[in-house]
């Protein structure tokens, strides 16, 4: 059965536990439900802006799945479907994405709009998947297959990926209409609403991920105090040399040296305060 326009929809899948894609998510500024899904996390939209705007629910998913992968360290994965059509875009920091799309068939989808050829492969060794056996899955997904359609490539996709670490909570399935996708994001266990809470909410809680993180003990505590004073004791007589010595580059480096330093001793100081 393919996939029509009422059957529109679509899910942010995030190499990450809720914990960081919480705060990425926030980047967004728009109402989403998070669920953990194995060792990813699902992002699923509560309204429907491509309803009567500009962009279609493939481009829609598209761009928030690169703002949160540009927000952070890890790769996501934009799954839609509307109007027969199915599809994902990778996304992963400054890197180029890598799309694939087919149609109400399974069919790779247009010549013009033709999907990238090494998708495939970029899905693969971006996400971890064995660049043998997994990837031969993949690409067998691009071959014609007079039994599959549209969403059962994107099911293939997600079979794939539970090899590394997916599992989605129940009812959150490609084909499925976006009001249907967003009740089952509700019940999921652990569910939780995203909503904008402004920039400083949103740096805070970026911050908070920060320090339960390894880079924590360097952002408060004995050793960020030690680096906050090793930059301010190396950053200070720097900046008086390069302008002694009218250096205009090291003048800079000396400066970002007591700044970074200033910050740090700021920002542990107000840290054990609160």
């Amino acid at each position: 059965m393919s996939i029509s326009h009422t059957t529109a929809g679509g899910l942010l899948l995030c190499r990450a536990e809720p914990l960081a894609a919480r705060p990425a998510a926030h980047i967004l500024r728009e109402r989403l439900l998070l669920a953990p899904a194995g060792e990813w996390s699902v992002l699923v939209p509560e309204a429907k802006p491509w309803i009567g705007g500009a962009e279609s629910v493939a481009e829609v998913l598209a761009g928030w799945g690169a703002a949160v992968a540009l927000s952070s360290n890890w790769p996501v994965l934009s799954l839609w479907w509307e109007e027969g059509r199915t599809g994902f875009v990778l996304s992963s920091g400054f890197r180029r994405s890598a799309a694939y799309e087919w149609d109400a068939a399974g069919r790779p989808h247009g010549e013009r709009d033709a999907p990238d050829a090494d998708a495939m492969r970029v899905l693969a060794a971006r996400l971890g998947l064995d660049p043998v056996l997994d990837l031969e899955e993949l690409e067998r997904l691009t071959r014609p297959d007079a039994a599959a359609d549209g969403e059962s490539r994107l099911l293939g996709v997600i079979a794939l990926l539970s090899r590394a670490g997916l599992a989605l909570p129940a009812g959150l399935n490609p084909g499925e209409p976006a009001d249907r996708l967003r009740e089952a994001a509700r019940v999921a266990p652990a569910a939780e609403r995203v909503e904008w809470a402004g920039w400083r909410d949103t740096v805070r809680a970026e911050l908070a991920v920060v320090e339960d993180s390894p880079l924590g003990p360097w952002l408060r505590g004995p050793k960020a105090r030690l680096a906050g004073t090793a930059q301010l004791a190396v950053g200070a007589p720097l900046m008086m040399w390069a302008a002694r010595r009218r250096s205009p580059g090291w003048l800079a480096a000396g400066t970002v040296l007591v700044t970074h330093g200033a910050a740090a001793l700021a920002y542990d100081r107000a840290r054990r305060r609160a």
